[in-house]
């Protein structure tokens, strides 16, 4: 079974709801296996450019958790904040 991975690329527009939105999504990862690969601020963009300050890696033990955590009430109860809070673009990529 392969990994696959959820990359969000993140501007935020509210640091309170966004730290709000940060504390929760953990809660919503128990069932599916996922794990924090790592968080980052952009220092450089050496080829291109992005948008977006912020990164997020999260791991998952395969496609269908990514699509089962996503899809989950628990996540989508969520996205409301999660949109407030900052411009996020999610992707999945399979490993």
């Amino acid at each position: 079974m392969s990994n696959a991975y959820v990359v969000g690329q993140v501007t935020v527009k509210n640091p309170d709801k966004w730290s709000e939105y940060r504390s929760k999504v953990p809660e919503t990862f128990g069932p599916w296996g996922v794990e924090p690969v790592f968080r980052g601020t952009q220092f450089a963009a050496l080829a291109g450019s992005c948008p977006h300050a912020d990164i997020v890696v999260l791991r998952f033990p395969s496609a269908a958790a990514v699509e089962g955590w996503f899809a989950s009430p628990a996540y989508q109860a969520l996205i409301a904040l999660r949109d407030e809070a900052a411009d996020v673009v999610l992707t999945a990529y399979a490993a």
